[in-house]
C-alpha cells in the first residue's frame, strides 16, 4: 500500500467564480489561481502523485503555462490518477479537510464527495471531506485544503506478485534440493566403495 497528502491554498478574489472539490458554488468571491483556482483538487492531485513518488502538481501543470489559463482542475485529477494506475495502484480511499471562513461546505459536502468519487472512479463511501473554520490562524481571505489517500495494488499487480513469489520459492526449493543431493552423493560415496570391496584411487 502506499499513503499520499496534498496540501493546497489559494486566497479570494472578488469577480472570480467559485470551485471547489469540482463543484462551482454561489458566493462573493472566488480562488485566484492560474487555473481554475480549485483548491481541493489541486491538494488532492499532490496526493495522488505523491503517493506514488512522482513529483507535484507544478512538475506536470506549471503555472507558467498559458495551456492552463482557467484550466478545469479535474484534468489534473484525471492525469494524476492515470499515472497512479499505470504505477500498478488503485486508489482505496481519500479523507480530506477545508479550512476556509466562508462558504459553508457543510451543505454541499455530499456533492462535493460525489464528485471526487465520480473523478476517481470509486464509491462516495470511501471519501472523505469535512471542513474548518481558521480561527485564530489569520487566513479569513484564503481557502486551504488537506488530502491524503491510500492506494492498493491493482488486484493485477497482486496476481504478478504472488505468482513471481511463487516462482522464486519453488526455484529456491529446486536450488536448495539439488545442493542437498550434491552433499549426500559425496558422502555415500566411500561407503559404497568399502561395501563393494574396491578401493578408491
Amino acid at each position: 500500500m502506499r499513503i499520499g497528502y496534498g496540501w493546497d491554498s489559494h486566497e479570494f478574489k472578488k469577480g472570480v467564480p467559485l470551485k471547489i472539490g469540482g463543484v462551482a458554488l454561489k458566493h462573493t468571491h472566488g480562488l485566484a489561481g492560474h487555473s481554475d483556482g480549485d483548491v481541493l483538487l489541486h491538494a488532492l492531485t499532490d496526493a495522488l502523485l505523491g503517493a506514488i513518488a512522482a513529483g507535484d502538481i507544478g512538475g506536470y501543470f506549471p503555472p507558467t503555462d498559458p495551456k492552463w489559463k482557467n484550466a478545469d482542475s479535474a484534468i489534473f485529477v484525471v492525469e494524476a490518477l492515470a499515472k497512479v494506475r499505470e504505477a500498478g495502484y488503485e486508489v482505496c480511499n481519500v479523507d480530506s479537510t477545508l479550512i476556509l471562513a466562508e462558504p459553508k461546505i457543510g451543505p454541499v459536502a455530499d456533492t462535493i464527495r460525489r464528485r471526487l468519487a465520480e473523478l476517481l472512479v470509486i464509491s462516495p463511501e470511501d471519501v472523505g471531506v469535512k471542513a474548518k473554520t481558521p480561527e485564530g490562524m489569520g487566513t479569513d481571505n484564503a481557502a486551504i485544503a488537506h488530502v491524503v489517500v491510500l492506494l492498493e495494488k491493482h488486484e493485477d499487480e497482486k496476481r504478478m506478485e504472488v505468482a513471481a513469489a511463487v516462482l522464486d520459492a519453488n526455484q529456491h526449493m529446486d536450488d536448495v534440493v539439488k545442493d542437498l543431493i550434491g552433499d549426500v552423493s559425496v558422502d555415500d560415496k566411500p561407503l559404497e566403495l568399502e561395501r563393494t570391496g574396491k578401493k578408491r584411487r
